[in-house]
């Protein structure tokens, strides 16, 4: 059961252009160390459709040789063809992790609730496997469609035991709110940081965004107080972690992350993207870098690692 804060983890890039392991594994490792419950792999900020199937395979077959537990893990295995979504979904559950994240076929756009049940219903046949738990990837800003509760309802009703949950990136509260409600034991982790606490307060199970790429501490301090019943700081926490989520946001997400990273870090290869994406140019790094720190704010420590590549 998936519960508390997953960072949508960023995937370093080598020289070539495919995943860069030891980077993606020291990542990983940082943010289990310093706040994360988890790791939600290759989805939007991932940069998950940039990469073919087999650097996909690759990169959970690296993490999870790396000892990394797969109980911690949620890669995102939605593709618009069915057949590599179930091809993705099996080869992670064949590595142990069970947990997976599906975006739903986002090229056709205004399909309509039968033809979206129909793709989630023959993945979950496809695959084949019981131990499957399937969290719907709700962004109608990035996919053009949105996964309603009359879509929850029929897939929870065809295959209880499979339908787990959802990340809700739709940014709309009231909406996540009712889901989860309507739905108990159905967990709605949203996708933005400066909703954590309201849905927490509304029976929302948590969150998985890309700010705690850098902004783990801040959530884990959330959390905790959250549970620990102390309201102020929880917060004071959610403030400063919505400030945060506002000074990144107004760049493009994924670039300014892994700008953040290459100089927290001292490695400037974190700067790589893939295309269609491109990294921040000087000046927009520099307005981010001071705006990072006029709130005072730097990723927890870690120490400085040198590649070559």
């Amino acid at each position: 059961m998936i519960k508390g804060i997953y960072a949508a983890v960023l995937t370093p890039i080598d020289g070539e252009g495919a995943p860069h392991t030891r980077r993606l594994i020291d990542h990983g490792r940082w943010l289990l160390a310093t706040g994360c419950d988890g790791l939600s792999v290759l989805g939007t900020t991932g940069e998950a459709t940039a990469f073919c199937e087999a650097h996909r395979k690759a990169l959970l077959e690296d993490l999870v040789g790396a000892d990394i537990a797969p109980s911690a893990l949620m890669p995102g295995t939605g593709c618009c063809a069915i057949d590599d979504t179930v091809s993705l979904s099996r080869h992670a559950l064949s590595l142990g992790v069970t947990d997976v994240l599906v975006l739903p076929p986002f090229y056709y756009k205004d399909v309509d609730t039968e033809g979206l049940y129909r793709y989630f219903a023959q993945v979950i046949e496809g695959v084949g496997d019981d131990r499957l738990r399937l969290y719907l990837y709700n962004f109608p800003r990035m996919t053009g469609l949105n996964l309603g509760p009359d879509l929850v309802a029929r897939l929870r009703a065809a295959f209880p035991d499979q339908m787990a949950g959802m990340k809700d990136s739709a940014g709309d509260l009231d909406a996540l709110v009712a889901m989860a409600r309507a739905f108990p034991g159905f967990q709605v982790l949203t996708g933005w940081d400066d909703l954590i606490l309201p849905s927490l307060r509304d029976g929302g199970a948590g969150a998985i965004t890309a700010v705690c790429n850098v902004g783990q501490g801040l959530a884990h301090q959330l959390m905790e107080a959250f549970q620990a019943g102390d309201d102020g700081a929880a917060e004071q926490a959610h403030m400063r972690l919505a400030a945060l989520q506002t000074a990144i946001t107004a760049h493009p997400l994924t670039a300014a992350l892994k700008e953040i990273l290459a100089v927290h870090g001292g490695d400037m290869a974190w700067r790589r993207v893939r295309p269609p994406l491109v990294e921040l140019d000087p000046d927009a790094a520099e307005r981010l870098h001071r705006d990072l720190k006029a709130l005072d704010f730097a990723p927890p420590p870690l120490q400085a690692l040198a590649f070559d590549g």
